[in-house]
């Protein structure tokens, strides 16, 4: 049922290359934040979070759905 959600969430938000790197540090700390928000409240909050901050619909599956995907943390 949650991947229909999300899915039913993601079509309003427009389509990207999905292998796309990031461009900024901006768009790096809004997908991080996304990460907090999905842990401490909901993934739908998440959803809802990145959308607001234009983050491509499959970086927002591929994080929130898949966190084997995710890339390494920067140190």
């Amino acid at each position: 049922m949650m991947n229909a959600l999300l899915a039913h969430r993601l079509e309003s938000v427009p389509q990207t290359d999905f292998q796309q790197q990031r461009h900024d540090e901006q768009c790096s700390a809004v997908v991080d934040r996304g990460i907090i928000v999905q842990s401490s409240f909901n993934t739908i909050c998440a959803i809802e979070y990145m959308k607001s901050h234009n983050v491509a619909p499959q970086v927002i599956e591929r994080v929130l759905l898949n966190p084997q995907q995710r890339r390494k943390a920067r140190h």
